[in-house]
């Protein structure tokens, strides 16, 4: 039996070491992926270092489109994903990646609403109109983006269009495509996310590796360009 390796998003906390908080699986991998590699611009003039040195470094972006369809869980999935899917379609999924995209602390937003209605109620200020803050601030989702084995990816979503295709008798969405934008983060060295450092390190060794593989490939006809 042969096994199929799916693309996924994965969001996740400061680490691996509790669950995961999470993950979308795509339904159907896509049949495109579409990689930008945009290369910041090189210095130019007498007085600007050479073109040679690196400054900026380059911004890969990632565009690519998921489907979703409760027919395909209906037939292949396990009890509990298709009673799921006839009570609400991709809904789930759905809502899942939409939470990709919000910064998320709703216990951080409870404590800052009680620390203002304890200043009112001591007349310290903090109540009425005033902007409140959650505390601590609000942050986006960490997120990995995952494609077979030798790519794995932290990334932020930069753009997402839901078209919603069909729908049940209750209007929940029953097929849906989801084009989503990616940026793959360069990760600082001062950066307290391991998990993307450790992501980022595995998909360059393995890139560099396959470049290696490449040049055992081209030496031989190298060798046949250059004369003696």
């Amino acid at each position: 039996m042969t096994y199929l390796l799916r693309g996924a998003l994965i969001e996740y906390g400061s680490d691996f070491l509790g669950p995961l908080p999470n993950v979308v699986i795509f339904e159907f991998n896509p049949e495109a992926l579409t990689r930008v590699i945009q290369i910041p611009q090189r210095p130019t003039g007498a007085t600007a270092r050479e073109t040679s040195q690196a400054g900026e470094i380059p911004v890969e972006r990632i565009t690519l489109k998921a489907q979703f369809s409760a027919g395909q869980t209906l037939g292949d999935g396990d009890a509990v994903s298709k009673a799921t899917a006839r009570g609400v379609g991709v809904g789930p999924q759905l809502a899942a990646l939409e939470q990709m995209v919000h910064p998320t602390d709703l216990i951080g937003g409870l404590m800052g609403q009680a620390i203002d209605a304890v200043g009112d109620a001591l007349g310290l200020g903090g109540g009425g109109d005033a902007p409140t803050q959650p505390i601590p601030r609000a942050q986006y989702p960490r997120i990995l983006f995952t494609w077979g084995l030798t790519r794995v990816l932290p990334v932020i979503i930069e753009s997402m269009t839901i078209t919603e295709q069909q729908y049940d008798s209750l209007l929940n969405p029953v097929e849906a495509d989801v084009s989503l934008g990616l940026a793959v983060i360069n990760v600082a060295n001062c950066s307290d996310d391991q998990v993307a450092k450790g992501a980022q390190e595995f998909t360059a060794v393995v890139q560099e590796a396959l470049a290696v593989s490449n040049l055992l490939v081209t030496a031989p006809l190298a060798r046949e360009l250059i004369p003696f």
